[in-house]
């Protein structure tokens, strides 16, 4: 199964895995069915499905009610009009501000500012406040199961580092932030743009917000609703 759209809002293809397919057969065959019997449909467990069933919601293929369950949803067909104003909206409308830490900072302060701010995703900045990676709380639990020193490890030892972090600009579509998240697998983006150099700045990407599916997920519910 493929589902079409780049970030014009012209097709292009995306492959389902495997598992996403099965998922979409079953909630078709079983809905409204929650994601615990998903999970038991397949023997797996429910923390494993939590990516496939976020893209495919994400995607419009299935959707889901609380205390309901999933169901099938409009997949992106040409004259969708959600989709069509996903494919519209820029990043800048609905992105929220960077949670940000420094890379010389300790991965003790970044677990911390991890469960503070409620996020999976920490925008790592140099000195100039020139973005310079990410850390997510994948990467953070690595380095702290079993290890007493953890703490005292620097930020800059964990994290993924540029230019291998994926990013999007304020005047990317919404479509388009979707798009990478489900190619790259990652929940999070920063939202950057580049520095003019003017006085006082340093060179390179000036960190000005981060888009997540959470973010993307609420769109799609809003404008679900008013359709």
């Amino acid at each position: 199964m493929r589902i079409n759209v780049d970030a014009a809002g012209r097709r292009t293809a995306i492959e389902l895995t495997e598992r996403q397919l099965a998922i979409v057969e079953i909630v078709k065959k079983h809905a409204p069915i929650t994601g615990e019997q998903i999970a038991e449909n397949l023997g797996v467990s429910r923390p494993t499905l939590r990516s496939d069933l976020s893209v495919l919601v994400m995607l419009g293929i299935i959707d889901a009610k609380p205390k309901v369950g999933y169901f099938p949803g409009q997949s992106l067909l040409p004259g969708n009009a959600v989709i069509d104003r996903l494919a519209s909206w820029k990043v800048r409308d609905i992105m929220g501000r960077p949670v940000v830490v420094r890379e010389d900072g300790l991965v003790n302060d970044a677990v911390i500012q991890l469960f503070v701010e409620n996020t999976g995703l920490l925008i790592v900045v140099d000195d100039t406040g020139a973005l310079a990676g990410v850390v997510s709380a994948k990467d953070l639990l690595k380095v702290t199961i079993g290890n007493p020193n953890a703490a005292h490890i620097p930020v800059s030892m964990v994290m993924t580092r540029l230019p291998r972090v994926v990013t999007v600009h304020p005047e990317d579509t919404v479509m388009e932030a979707a798009r990478r998240m489900i190619v790259h697998h990652v929940s999070g983006l920063p939202v950057i743009r580049e520095r003019s150099g003017g006085e006082g700045e340093g060179s390179g990407s000036e960190v000005v917000g981060r888009i997540t599916k959470t973010h993307i997920m609420q769109v799609l519910m809003e404008q679900s609703m008013e359709t």
